[in-house]
């Protein structure tokens, strides 16, 4: 498996891993997507609609983007968390989902048949996992307003180490690549590049808090 490009391994092509393993996780991302269509349906604010749209166009834009890390390998933004804390889980997974599947069709990063692996590992994981990872640590600090910019940044940081995992255990269920070669590599490049992505992230939304805090409020009205 080379390793000069991580930032493509979370938009892997097909036949990175095996075709029962492709369709099992197409299965679980169709229910979680789905499940996530209703959510929104039922409790995203009205007035939030227009920020979706917004949301996706700017993490869209943002991974076109990377950054080195180190040994000539790059990362780019993932943002789930980010779009979490704005819209909640299960918009926000809408969002990523929307972000995977427009990459991969228009532009050919990340394969068909991967596609809802893929979904899962930026889309699901990432954001819902992310998420749940930040409200703890929010009601740890004291509360949303006092936590959101550290809990952040954790959440972000994790976020990417756990797609990473998830990629990683995906692959070695294939055998592909052996798992305890596999999941090193991945996490390993992925803790650096995760560290971009929870900077990213603190700096949107410390932007946000100071020019559009009312943004925050738009997510009040759904389920955690």
């Amino acid at each position: 498996m080379p390793l000069s490009s991580p930032a493509s391994f979370l938009h892997a092509p097909d036949g990175f891993v095996s075709v029962p393993i492709a369709i099992a996780m197409w299965a679980v991302t169709v229910v979680v997507v789905t499940y996530a269509v209703r959510q929104t349906n039922r409790h995203l604010d009205e007035r939030a609609v227009p920020l979706l749209g917004v949301m996706a166009a700017f993490i869209f834009a943002a991974q076109m983007f990377n950054f080195p890390v180190v040994g000539g390998t790059s990362g780019h933004l993932l943002g789930g968390v980010l779009a979490a804390v704005l819209l909640g889980p299960w918009a926000a997974t809408l969002v990523m989902t929307a972000v995977v599947a427009v990459q991969a069709l228009l532009f050919q990063d990340g394969g068909l048949v991967i596609m809802g692996a893929n979904i899962f590992n930026m889309g699901i994981v990432g954001t819902l996992g992310g998420y749940a990872l930040y409200r703890a640590l929010c009601g740890l600090l004291g509360g949303e307003e006092r936590g959101r910019l550290p809990a952040a940044a954790v959440a972000a940081w994790t976020a990417v180490v756990a797609g990473a995992v998830a990629m990683a255990l995906q692959l070695g269920a294939s055998g592909v690549v052996p798992l305890e070669l596999t999941l090193p590599a991945m996490v390993g490049v992925h803790a650096l590049i995760g560290i971009g992505e929870a900077l990213i992230t603190v700096a949107a939304l410390g932007f946000i808090a100071v020019t559009r805090a009312d943004l925050f409020r738009l997510r009040d009205a759904q389920p955690a």
